[in-house]
């Protein structure tokens, strides 16, 4: 019987069910606070000190799109040297918890098939955003995915809090094993290699949920990376944070920005709030972005999908926590299969090649714990086994089991 990472969290559940109890007896324990909360009137004009067009919401086009479009071909062959005249290639990352080992074994296989291509765009969500940037600079890296995604456990992610501790704050855990990892592995070489793809042209683009604003944030880390600022580094590694940071496991990250030269603060959450997995835009015509570049043929996008895209039957008890569990389980499966619908439509729309590839019913195993080394190794070896093999894409939004 297969489980979703909030599932496999369950432990803590109810502990958050005790500390709910004792908040009332206490009159509710005050959270961290922040410095300038944002409001209202300027979230839609906030943006980050020092770096221009870091993030755009992700509901609607990129702002200064219609003015790209309108640009020369002589602009477009000098600022996107390494992608116009060129096939296209996309790749898109799904959250999943640690069932993100699943698209990382698939993605060294892939590598060792001989057959992966140069994406001229990664897109990633919760762990999604985790592989990301690994997927993004090619298989040189594939050593850091294998040993992340069979090698850690849950005391490498989660801290977890006292119930006392809680209360004082806005999560059950503490990110900061996470945080560690992350700044170990996204470090000030990768971020300048990302800046070298920027400038031919590659996107690298992470989605977060701006929790306040109950939005998608789509973050261009490649431009960002590329910005030369100084805090340019920092504010990658928090994005990433960020979007695979739960809500109520994990704390949510805090985001400086600045509107008419004031400074304000954001908060943001695991991407997954408000989309499992994205591409672009629906509202954005792509087909028009291949015409603009001279893309020959019909580019391709291979989406992989970190979990099983079929219902899994599960008895229940009539308790309080086995329900919610199952009904968060159940939404996020099928936000997921929307999100995937939807771009399977838009890819239909905009003459894009659609490659779905999942985790098979086949796998039956199941973790020990959040993240547990044994049970991650053994999807890294299915999802590595099949993509070494020639992984059998699917070219429609739904299971060919």
């Amino acid at each position: 019987m297969k489980k979703t990472l909030l599932s496999r969290l369950g432990r803590l559940v109810p502990v958050a069910a005790s500390v709910l109890v004792l908040m009332v007896l206490a009159g509710c324990a005050a959270a961290p606070e922040r410095l300038s909360p944002i409001t209202w009137d300027v979230q839609e004009d906030a943006a980050i000190p020092g770096i221009r067009g870091a993030r755009y919401w992700g509901d609607r086009p990129p702002p200064g799109i219609e003015q790209w479009l309108n640009a020369t071909d002589d602009d477009l062959m000098r600022d996107y040297a390494g992608v116009f005249g060129v096939p296209h290639n996309y790749l898109a990352l799904s959250g999943g918890g640690a069932n993100g080992a699943y698209g990382a074994g698939l993605l060294v296989g892939w590598s060792e098939h001989g057959t992966r291509p140069l994406f001229t765009v990664v897109t990633g969500i919760s762990t999604g955003a985790l592989i990301a940037p690994f997927a993004f600079l090619g298989p040189k890296y594939d050593h850091v995915l294998r040993k992340v995604y069979t090698e850690i456990s849950t005391d490498d992610i989660i801290e977890k809090r006292g119930v006392l501790d809680i209360l004082r704050n806005d999560s059950l855990a503490s990110s900061r094993p996470l945080r560690g990892l992350i700044g170990q592995y996204i470090n000030d070489e990768m971020i300048e290699e990302m800046a070298l793809q920027y400038r031919q042209g590659r996107s690298l683009l992470i989605g977060t949920t701006n929790l306040e604003a109950a939005r998608p944030v789509i973050w261009d880390i490649t431009r960002i990376a590329s910005s030369n600022a100084p805090h340019a580094g920092n504010l990658i590694r928090e994005v990433i944070l960020a979007s695979a940071s739960i809500p109520g496991v994990f704390p949510p990250v805090i985001i400086e920005v600045e509107s008419n030269g004031r400074r304000f603060q954001e908060i943001h959450v695991d991407g997954g709030v408000t989309s499992q997995v994205f591409m672009y835009p629906a509202v954005l015509s792509w087909k028009k972005i291949t015409d603009k570049l001279k893309v020959p043929g019909r580019a391709r996008l291979f989406l992989i999908r970190n979990s099983w895209t079929e219902p899994v039957f599960k008895p229940l008890e009539r308790r309080i926590l086995p329900i919610m569990m199952q009904s968060v389980s159940t939404l996020i499966r099928n936000q997921g299969i929307g999100d995937i619908a939807i771009i399977y439509s838009a890819t239909r729309r905009d003459e894009v090649d659609f490659n779905l590839a999942y985790i098979p019913e086949s796998f039956k195993s199941e973790p020990s714990e959040s993240f547990d080394p044994e049970y991650m190794k053994e999807l890294f070896t299915t999802g590595y086994e099949k993509a070494r093999d020639g992984y059998p894409w699917t070219t429609g939004p739904q299971s060919s089991d």
